[in-house]
């Protein structure tokens, strides 16, 4: 807004334009002082929405913001709808289609300075980059950026690695700050530029842990639950959640089972998710061709996209996420809470979470030996699998507790926003100020 007044003193001055101008800046100030502040929550594609940010948006409307929610259509778009989220349309790519874009951040743009929203917060790369450079023309006063995980990753090639370093760098440019969900990543953040001190805080994944609980689901109901999928009682089931991609590491999975059936023939693998519609990696008929090449397609268990993972978790002896890059896997989180003994790969988020021979087994990726050998040492030691699924759950309620995730969040967007004059100060108690939380990792 100051950037359009004409200086006072300059000989094409017109001081009805600029008692205008500041009568307008007043009253956008009065009307932001009587309304409820407007955030806006953007990503790419529905599934991002339902999974990731719906927690934050009802935790953000309990606390008195009006939230929408804007990214690209699909059947999670219209769940959203059903229970009463305001959301809009708002395609992006998750390609790197530089002409598609351009157009976005038109649509972006367009959308936000019609609406005129107080925060913008941005997740997922793509929509990270074009939801900030929107917002900064737009001069939304808040833009904040959840890195759920970072791109660049260990293994990557290091001209990849550098390219996407550097739209970080840019995007961090029209942005006011980033939360991680790895202390890694905050690291990473600081180190190459992509924030400065002050600017970065992580702020984990949560899990509500009463919700995601194993003794909601007895031993009678994982009996049924069992049979309903035409599995055998006795079977040993290995068990992921997620996208059917090859970034989770899902071929090596195939390999793994192969050689656990080998050893234990009533194994069984269940698969709980799909490819979506805008993953670029492999169809899911890749995959299948892939099981059956190795004779095991008999084996698997699919149920598909579900709602509630929770039955499906509860009828897993093991849970294996083998991916080759992550953020802060939630499904890992889910299956952690629901005390599963876990296998997971030695990268980024998944050492977080688990603590390795305390809280689950970590592996190298694409490592299918490793991982049947983990899967196998499981399958035959039941007490230590207990134990390490006891020391996960304890794991997850003590760090990844969803409702004080939520709270950390909650404080540090209230402080930003106090920073930016459209919140009134509040008096601040000991560690419980916002400011505490940024000047530490939040965890």
């Amino acid at each position: 807004m100051l950037g359009n007044l004409i200086h006072p003193f300059s000989s094409s001055c017109k001081l009805p334009v600029v008692i205008q101008c500041i009568s307008v800046m007043t009253y956008e100030n009065q009307v932001r002082q009587k309304r409820p502040i407007r955030v806006l929550l953007l990503c790419a594609v529905d599934f991002t929405a339902w999974h990731f940010l719906r927690p934050l948006a009802k935790a953000l409307q309990k606390e008195g913001f009006q939230v929408t929610i804007a990214c690209g259509p699909g059947e999670f778009f219209e769940k959203m709808k059903q229970e009463g989220i305001d959301i809009r349309e708002n395609p992006i790519a998750r390609s790197m289609n530089v002409f598609a874009h351009v157009g976005e951040l038109w649509s972006t743009w367009s959308l936000l300075r019609s609406e005129r929203f107080d925060v913008v917060h941005v997740h997922t790369p793509i929509a990270a980059l074009v939801g900030r450079i929107a917002a900064w023309a737009a001069r939304v006063p808040l833009k904040i950026y959840t890195a759920h995980g970072f791109y660049f990753h260990e293994g990557m090639s290091p001209l990849a690695y550098r390219f996407h370093v550097t739209l970080e760098r840019i995007g961090a440019l029209f942005g006011d700050f980033i939360m991680t969900v790895s202390s890694e990543d905050e690291r990473a953040a600081l180190s190459l530029g992509i924030a400065k001190p002050g600017k970065v805080a992580t702020i984990y994944n949560g899990v509500d842990v009463s919700k995601f609980d194993p003794a909601l689901y007895p031993p009678e109901t994982r009996s049924r639950l069992r049979a309903q999928l035409m599995i055998p009682e006795q079977a040993f089931v290995i068990g992921f959640v997620g996208r059917l991609v090859r970034e989770k590491g899902i071929f090596e999975l195939l390999e793994a089972t192969k050689r656990v059936l080998q050893h234990i023939p009533e194994t069984r693998l269940l698969l709980v998710g799909d490819t979506l519609r805008s993953d670029y990696d492999i169809g899911k008929r890749a995959f299948l061709d892939a099981a059956e090449s190795l004779g095991i397609k008999d084996k698997l268990v699919l149920p598909g996209m579900v709602d509630d993972t929770r039955p499906y978790l509860a009828i897993m002896d093991v849970f294996c996420l083998p991916s080759y890059r992550e953020g802060m896997p939630v499904s890992l989180l889910e299956a952690l809470a629901m005390e599963l003994p876990c296998v997971a790969t030695q990268i980024r988020g998944c050492r977080e979470e688990i603590e390795d021979g305390k809280s689950g087994y970590l592996v190298a990726p694409r490592d299918p030996t490793a991982l049947a050998e983990k899967l196998l040492h499981i399958a035959r030691n039941p007490e230590v699998a207990k134990k390490l699924a006891q020391n996960a759950r304890r794991r997850v309620i003590e760090h990844f507790n969803e409702e004080v995730v939520l709270a950390k969040q909650i404080r540090i967007y209230k402080e930003l926003l106090r920073e930016k004059q459209l919140l009134a100060e509040a008096p601040t108690d000991g560690d419980e100020s916002p400011s505490n939380d940024r000047r530490r990792t939040t965890h």
